[in-house]
Parts: structure tokens; sequence; C-alpha cells
């Protein structure tokens, strides 16, 4: 049987996310790596969100701001994703060191 889960259960979760996110963007070279990190960020934020809503606001404010937060991070993937995909038709590489410009 499952015991009681408290908001630091969630808190620590979210916490880890957002360091496992943080950890990729900061040692990952590859584009696509860095934008993985970036979703990762945003969902351990999401899950903070929505425990502080559940345990201490009350009502649908944090769920919609997570949703919120949720469509930005769509947005944000399909922008990246067309960025990456033209650097590596102009360059053939997404290594973020060798992008030294964004004119060809």
């Amino acid at each position: 049987m499952m015991g009681h889960l408290s908001l630091s259960h969630f808190l620590v979760v979210g916490g880890l996310l957002f360091c496992f996110g943080l950890m990729t963007v900061l040692t990952r070279r590859n584009a696509v790596a860095m934008l993985m990190g970036i979703e990762l960020i945003l969902n351990g934020a999401n899950v903070n969100l929505v425990a502080f809503n559940h345990y201490v606001a009350g009502g649908l404010s944090g769920q919609i701001f997570a949703l919120f937060v949720i469509v930005l991070a769509a947005a944000e993937a399909a922008v990246g994703l067309a960025i990456i995909l033209a650097i590596y038709q102009m360059i053939r590489n997404i290594d973020t060191a060798n992008i030294t410009s964004l004119r060809q």
C-alpha cells in the first residue's frame, strides 16, 4: 500500500527534473539534446506548479499555468527544431561549437 505523498515529495521530483535538465543543457553540445534539457527544465517547473497549487492554493490556477507552460514548450520545440534544421542544411552539423554565424 502506498503511503501519503506530501508536498516535499513532489518538490524533490520537480527539483531533480530541473537539475537533470540544467545539467543536460550545460554539458551537451548537440542542439537537439539541449532542447531536450530545456523540456526537462520546463517539466520540473510544471511539477512544482501543480504540487504547490494542490497543497497550498487550491483551485485550478496552477493547472492552468502549467498548461500554458506546456503550450509554450511545444512552440519552443517547434521553433527550435526549425532553426536546428535550417542550420543543419547550411553547415551539415548540429554541434553548437561549430555554429559561429547564422549568415551564409
